[in-house]
């Protein structure tokens, strides 16, 4: 009596199953409510957006509440882009304050030898070591009210004041000048003069450019946001198609 009894309950019980959109949503639910993200599903791209934000972190571990670019993240995501044949462009996004000299211009290298179109945005600031991260693509935006910093090259913590320290920093230095020089339309001296100027930083040497400014002295290419960004990457991927 009892099995009939269980067999009449089982024949009440409804299994439901998940829609693909009820799916998404719980997974945007999830991700908002771990890590203040939501993930939006979008079609299947022949661009790869590379986002570089907060610190560029290099040999050395950033707290954990210093939001960060971790370069050993971002090299192996750069020969990905390089071997897959379905990505044909880069858009790099960057919006740092700097951080690792070594990490930053190792990361610039990298993006200014691959062989597919590549197009970087600066939002909000390309600061420091961010200057070769913006200018090491093919072409490069930056929005009206965005900024950027140039100043020389600082080391925190003890520095023993040999003359091997200070021609360290000298070749340091230009290496970082020749490769904004060689990417770019501003002149060597001009570079040098933005670095070494006194009267706009408080505690440093240094230029603050501005949107427009930037593009003015020949840093940046041209005044843009997103949409100019893509507009940009996708024709310099169709001439490359065509030839």
């Amino acid at each position: 009596m009892s099995g009939k009894k269980e067999l009449d309950e089982k024949k009440f019980e409804f299994k439901t199953e998940e829609t693909p959109s009820e799916t998404i949503k719980n997974k945007e639910l999830q991700n908002l409510k771990e890590i203040g993200a939501s993930e939006i599903p979008r079609p299947v791209s022949d661009i790869y957006t590379l986002p570089i934000i907060g610190q560029i972190e290099g040999h050395g571990v950033l707290p954990p509440q210093t939001k960060s670019t971790k370069y050993e993240h971002v090299i192996p995501q750069l020969v990905a882009i390089e071997e897959n044949p379905n990505i044909k462009g880069l858009l790099v996004i960057l919006n740092t304050v700097g951080g690792d000299v070594e990490a930053g211009l190792a990361i610039a290298e990298m993006i200014n030898s691959l062989s597919k179109p590549t197009v970087s945005l600066v939002v909000g600031g390309g600061h420091s070591i961010g200057v070769p991260l913006a200018v090491s693509s093919q072409f490069s935006f930056i929005s009206p009210t965005a900024t950027m910093i140039i100043h020389p090259i600082r080391m925190n913590g003890l520095v023993i004041g040999v003359p091997q320290t200070f021609e360290y920093f000298r070749k340091m230095q230009e290496r970082i000048i020749s490769f904004i020089v060689r990417n770019s339309k501003i002149g060597h001296e001009k570079v040098r003069e933005l670095m070494l100027q006194t009267d706009e930083l408080v505690n440093d040497m240094g230029t603050i450019l501005i949107g427009q400014q930037a593009v003015d002295v020949g840093l940046i290419d041209s005044i843009g946001g997103i949409s100019d960004a893509i507009s940009k990457l996708r024709d310099m991927i169709n001439k490359r198609q065509v030839q």
